[in-house]
């Protein structure tokens, strides 16, 4: 199935004309978005529960939030829903719990400046699968992503140890980075035709799901924990779940996958600075001028997407299943 050139127009590498009239709220979203995300490193640190075991409890805990609002508001269209957007949207989970998978065991393997820093190469990845598709990013959205990435690299540094187990924990975090590439650009295709809540319904329940058989497989435990871990889960689910990964998937449509990834790279500073005045640590010397050289990074980004205009040959970032 091939979409017409009239439709191409609309996709995930430009927002169509009525999503780019909402860019003020989607902004706003945004930054409450990477607030959200940036507490996720402090809250997991925190939270005395394995990695894997967090992962799902704080898809599963969002799960059981979003049914409500499902059965209430949203059956359906959750029924109405195709093939291909069901397809698309329990693809999108799959690489959200891959993303889990690889980066949190690559924290216990090499240093966390460097998984961080590998890790958070998502919106060179988003760029460049966009290119191979058919689009073409300008030469600023290019010089934009390339900076963020740098600002990054700044705060968090990159140890270049040759320790075997290392460099395995170097590779799963930088196939995190190409995992969670995957997973914006799949959901900015699925929204153009599906709600937030219907999207992120079908998408966290299937990264719920694989995240509990890798929880059962490795045995991670599921439960025993104590209140104190409970309430954390639960403001982890909260913040970083629903007002974080749910809102990058609501403004994703409207600001599309690259400006979205390279925001996403405020994270790493913001967990710096909450890290700083919840838990105490001092955050690093370079955390100041990383966070402007990422802002720099992504205004760069933003500028260059208002000058793109979409080739006629451009195709969505995934193509249409049957």
């Amino acid at each position: 199935m091939s979409a017409e050139p009239r439709t191409v127009a609309t996709t995930a590498a430009v927002p169509p004309a009525a999503a780019v009239a909402h860019r003020p709220l989607d902004f706003t979203l945004l930054a409450v978005a990477i607030a959200g995300v940036s507490f996720s490193a402090p809250l997991i640190a925190a939270t005395a529960a394995p990695a894997l075991a967090i992962a799902f409890w704080r898809n599963a805990m969002a799960i059981g939030v979003l049914t409500p609002f499902v059965l209430g508001r949203n059956l359906g269209e959750l029924r109405r829903m195709g093939r291909r957007s069901i397809l698309l949207s329990v693809t999108a989970g799959a690489t959200l719990a891959l993303h889990f998978g690889l980066w949190l065991p690559s924290l216990s393997m090499t240093s966390v400046a460097t998984s961080t820093a590998l890790c958070t190469t998502t919106p060179i990845w988003t760029t460049l699968i966009l290119r191979v598709r058919g689009h073409r990013p300008p030469r600023l959205v290019w010089a934009g992503t390339l900076l963020a990435v740098v600002g990054v690299v700044i705060l968090t540094g990159i140890d270049m140890s040759i320790n075997t187990r290392a460099l395995a924990g170097d590779a799963l975090a930088l196939g995190a980075g190409m995992a969670a590439a995957a997973y914006v650009l799949l959901g900015a295709e699925v929204r153009r035709t599906a709600s937030t809540t219907a999207y992120t319904y079908v998408c966290y329940s299937t990264t719920a799901i694989a995240l509990l058989i890798a929880c059962l497989v490795s045995g991670a435990s599921l439960g025993g924990y104590s209140g104190e871990t409970w309430l954390k889960l639960i403001a982890l689910t909260v913040v970083a779940q629903l007002l974080g990964h749910s809102l990058l998937n609501r403004v994703v449509h409207g600001l599309g996958p690259s400006t979205t990834s390279t925001a996403i790279l405020l994270e790493t500073p913001g967990a710096a600075l909450i890290a700083a005045l919840w838990l105490g640590q001092t955050p690093p010397a370079m955390a100041y001028p990383a966070l402007g050289v990422i802002l720099a990074g992504l205004a760069l980004v933003i500028r260059g997407h208002k000058k793109i205009s979409p080739p006629k040959s451009a195709r969505p970032a995934f193509e249409a299943m049957p």
